[in-house]
């Protein structure tokens, strides 16, 4: 590889965007030496975009996310009730010598999400919500049963509709049922009935009078196992005046609970309606209808809840799926993994769980059971019939065996127990739930419906299907017709001043005008939180999709819609490499959109790369000339225009060429054969054919959502351990059983081995750092135990390690700080008050190894220890590895948390090579220049090309045009996102360098 000098010039082709809010005075920094940040002082105009640029490890994060957010956040702290602050007390102040005109700052970096399995897309833009309150003011009724529509009845609208002329009513009776339990119950429930003024009573189908006379005939129909009688309230006609049957109806109502019936003799047929039957009054067939306050159908005899916003809330407990909680998803046996090898016998171990010493004793019941049975037990698995495989799962109660089923009843009875419930863990995964199909809801809840569709098929949309379902969606459309009284109906407020059919439209009208104007803010909110997705560049993902499916760079850019969807002002936002992850006509959408956050009155501060954004910016610092402790300086500060000009900036080197692609081969190099993928169907894969050259780079590009991650990820990971497993004879690792569908893979033979190293992080605890991943922490350990002053102290390695107990501080137990809960706000971090952050007991820190502490060690730049060390080849060979890949300038202790994507992934890829001599690997990676400097970026082109020379293969998925002007091998998947997606656009070598 040769590198190209960038040449300095004048043509800047900055795009020209609208001017930025005037603001004074500016945030102003005065002798700032948070982490290698060496006393600058630096001066940050307000109401502008100010890009943050510089080397990775040079200081920028330091600056803006250690130094600005943290400072913003504590003076936000400060103005909370002396009750408390007095659990921040310890909350320290980046040291700096002053810090002025700080607004109240919010950080948007890829950490800012929660991701769980109950955490989408739709809860974190807060989208979900509005969705609630959406359907709970606007949705309709329909019975997940029968499929008819249920409303609430009110006296107006049943009133209204009995008095107009299409009813036809002649003869109608209004009144409410009664429960007789027995002759001795029913007197006095009669006479009580008889003081309030009912005079008429209609039981098994006769009407009685609750007078004296009638009394004696009235107790021989009541019998002893009790019956239900229906007090008249009122007699009428189609004919009566509306008030009149308004006030009989809330009568009847009231005494119902809720519920009253009418008995009409109307001229018209009956037109069907399900919750309308017949019965024999007087010898007279009247027409029975029920009116209730309530949603009940009773058809199919189900009451529902009324439709509040916690009703669609998966997680509340009353709209989540009762059998998965609101997951989606519960945790099953898995056959694949109990029976991991098909093609095994019974007796060779078919069945795993049954091959450790403490159950071998199950399989040796089911051999001695096999001839009883006719149980086969020397045939593959695979070839059982349905008659033996019953009784394996189900087992021989006669016997007292119990079976596969009842072995993992007994493990879930004893999984209080840690070591069961790990074993068990090993041979379950996790399925759709059987109840709601994934849908995480209460079949009341998934029964409320808005043009046709529940609260769940919306959220399984696309974000620009919603949106383009809201735009066609109205309320008035939607509302059902109010000709059988039942659809629209709950309009208690509503005015009733008209008779005959002009109040029934009247009500109808009325109700549906309600509900337009409620709905009307709500669709508002979802629409313009789903034009910011747009904006970002994810309207192909699925608002029901969770987080942690994500890459790091699409949650980032969730977060800033939500930041977007506040319309806060005069706010400081702080975001973490916003461009991570798109392509380059994405970033022109993004740049637009943070253009319009600052527009609204708030400071913008981005530590980006991206030229695009850069050249965008109001306002340019740039952080170096170095990384680790060759950084921490101002090496320039003001326009893009003038960075380009400087002589001094590092960037604008690189800036001043408008393609970026410094980085070319003379020839690319011609792959050594092809690993050929056939029928990729996965997702939005459109059944594609693709041929990857191994023993060169090979890039695969394309728009965000496109298909890239499908491919390579999903598709291409696990269809080569599949392959790799079947060649060497051993069973496939269970989560290959994810792998998407494909037809065939040729070429397998090629390789040994295949890592995937993608944006996962390398852990989620602050104890893992670059010293212990990189496996050079044992080495330095040893070197300490063995001084003169631990061998006198009796210590041992273990001593020296911060996850011991034997050695950690026990206030922070050797985390180094002490994070508090803020419930609402973003979790606070605090430096340990008793080992100021050292992480170690005392008497251990006494212990030298040339006059260092192992915290001094830890807080050593790579480069600094391999040469404090050179007395040690084993910890230096795995430094070297970090210095390989650009990790020169982590401290050794630095916690993995705090890496970003792209150092993450240099961190596994410096752990492999510093544990393995394998050949032929074929490495796959997910944008390994996330956070990358240029500068940095030609330094991992270089170690990609020893890579190369060494016998492995990368495929890269990239966006950076110097990665992809590297490459040997393009793929472009596209043309555009989601559905638009999943072709193979380009696949070869580069046509022009």
């Amino acid at each position: 590889m040769t590198v190209k000098k960038p040449k300095k010039t004048k043509k800047t082709g900055r795009k020209k965007v609208a001017p930025a809010i005037d603001a004074a005075p500016p945030i102003r920094l005065q002798g700032c030496r948070v982490n290698n940040l060496k006393g600058i002082d630096v001066d940050i105009p307000r109401g502008k975009l100010v890009v943050v640029c510089g080397l990775s490890g040079s200081g920028k994060t330091s600056l803006a996310l250690d130094t600005l957010y943290a400072e913003g956040q504590r003076c936000y702290i400060e103005s909370f009730s002396a009750y408390t602050r007095q659990y921040l007390a310890r909350l320290e102040k980046p040291d700096c010598d002053s810090i002025t005109g700080i607004p109240p700052a919010i950080a948007v970096t890829r950490a800012s999400a929660v991701k769980n399995n109950r955490s989408t897309v739709a809860t974190a833009t807060e989208i979900a919500e509005h969705i609630r309150l959406l359907f709970a003011k606007a949705a309709n009724l329909v019975c997940y049963s029968c499929g008819t529509n249920v409303s609430v009845d009110s006296p107006q609208s049943i009133a209204a509709e009995m008095v107009s002329p299409e009813s036809n009513i002649r003869r109608a009776i209004v009144g409410f049922e009664v429960w007789l339990p027995n002759r001795a119950a029913a007197s006095e429930i009669l006479l009580a009935l008889q003081q309030e003024g009912y005079l008429r009573l209609i039981l098994k189908g006769e009407t009685f009078r609750l007078s004296d006379e009638d009394r004696q005939p009235l107790a021989k129909r009541i019998g002893s196992r009790g019956v239900t009688a229906i007090v008249v309230v009122d007699r009428l006609s189609g004919d009566s005046e509306l008030p009149r049957w308004t006030e009989s109806l809330e009568t009847a109502m009231g005494e119902g609970n809720g519920r009253a019936i009418v008995l009409s003799d109307s001229s018209t047929p009956d037109n069907g309606s399900d919750n309308a039957t017949f019965v024999e009054v007087d010898g007279r067939s009247m027409r029975s209808r029920i009116v209730s306050d309530r949603r009940r159908c009773d058809h199919c005899d189900i009451d529902y809840p009324d439709p509040v916003p916690r009703l669609f809330n998966f997680n509340h407990p009353l709209g989540a799926c009762s059998t998965c909680e609101g997951f989606g998803d519960v945790l099953l046996t898995d056959m694949n993994r109990v029976v991991p090898d098909p093609s095994k016998t019974i007796r060779e171990g078919a069945i795993a769980p049954w091959n450790t010493p403490s159950y071998h004793h199950e399989l040796e019941e089911l051999l001695a059971l096999a001839d009883d049975y006719k149980i086969p037990v020397d045939i593959p698995f695979s070839k059982l019939n349905k008659t033996a495989l019953k009784k394996i799962h189900a087992g021989i109660p006669d016997r007292h065996f119990g079976g596969l089923n009842g072995f993992f009843a007994w493990l879930d009875r004893k999984k209080y127990k840690m070591h069961i419930r790990v074993f068990a863990a090993r041979f379950r995964s996790y399925k759709t739930c059987p109840e709601c199909e994934g849908k995480r809801l209460k079949p009341e809840a998934l029964a409320y419906q808005i043009a046709g569709r529940n609260i769940s098929e919306l959220l399984a949309m696309q974000c620009d299907q919603l949106d383009r379902f809201l735009e066609t969606w109205s309320v008035l459309d939607d509302t059902p017709p109010l000709s059988s009284g039942q659809a629209a109906s709950a309009v208690h407020e509503a005015p009733v001043s008209y008779t005959g059919s002009s109040a029934l439209e009247t009500l109808a009208r009325t109700d549906r005008q309600r509900q337009s104007s409620i709905a009307k803010e709500p669709t508002r909110q979802v629409r313009d939180r789903l034009r910011f997705l747009d904006a970002v560049g994810l309207s192909y993902l699925q608002l029901n999709r969770t987080l942690r499916t994500l890459s790091g760079g699409e949650t980032q850019r969730i977060a800033l819609t939500s930041a977007l969807g506040s319309t806060l002002v005069g706010m400081l936002y702080v975001l973490d490499e916003p461009t991570a992850g798109l392509h380059r006509d994405d970033v022109t959408n993004l740049i637009r959109t943070i253009l319009q956050l600052r527009d609204r009155g708030n400071t913008v501060v981005a530590v980006e790369h991206n030229a695009q954004l850069v050249a965008a910016a109001d306002h340019v610092i740039e952080i170096g000339p170095g990384a680790g402790a060759g950084g921490g300086e101002l090496t320039f500060e003001g326009t893009p225009e003038a960075m380009i000009q400087s002589e001094d900036s590092l960037t604008g080197e690189y800036l001043a060429d408008d393609s970026l692609e410094h980085t070319y081969k003379a020839k690319p190099r011609k792959p050594t054969s092809l690993l050929k993928l056939k029928g990729a169907s996965g997702h939005n894969l459109k059944n594609i054919d693709v041929d990857f050259p191994l023993g060169s780079l090979c890039v695969v590009t394309g728009r965000s959502g496109s298909g890239k991650s499908t491919l390579i990820h999903d598709t291409l990971f696990g269809a080569v351990t599949i392959g790799l497993a079947n060649r060497r004879g051993d069973v496939p690792p269970a989560d290959t059983a994810n792998t998407l569908p494909f037809n065939s893979l040729q070429g397998v033979d090629k390789i040994e081995d295949c890592l995937l190293v993608d944006q996962s992080p390398i852990s989620r605890s602050p104890r893992s750092c670059p010293v212990t991943f990189a496996k050079a922490f044992d080495e330095i350990r040893k070197a300490f135990a063995d001084t003169v002053d631990a061998r006198i102290r009796n210590f041992k390695p273990g001593h020296f390690s911060f996850n011991s107990a034997a050695g950690q501080c026990a206030t922070c137990e050797g985390a180094g700080v002490q994070t508090v809960d803020m419930q609402f706000l973003a979790d606070v971090s605090m430096r340990c008050p008793e080992c100021k952050g050292r992480r170690y007991r005392d008497e251990v820190l006494q212990v030298r190894y040339r006059d260092r502490t192992i915290a001094d060690v830890l807080e050593m730049s790579v480069r600094d220890a391999y040469q404090f060390f050179r007395t040690m080849p084993k910890a230096q060979a795995r430094l070297k590895r970090l210095i390989d890949v650009g990790l020169d300038y982590v401290t050794l202790g630095q916690p993995a948390t705090t890496l970003s994507s792209g150092e993450a992934q240099r961190l596994k890829l410096a752990a492999f090579l510093a544990g393995s001599t394998k050949k032929r690997t074929l490495f796959l990676m997910d944008e390994p220049t996330t956070g990358l400097h240029f500068a940095d970026i030609e330094r991992l082109i270089g170690c990609f090309d020893a890579l190369i020379a060494d016998g492995h293969s990368l495929i890269v998925i990239e966006h950076h045009p110097m990665l992809v002007a590297a490459a040997d091998w393009i793929i472009d998947i596209g043309p555009g996102a989601a559905d638009a997606g999943g072709q193979v656009v380009f696949s070869g070598p580069p046509t022009s360098r």
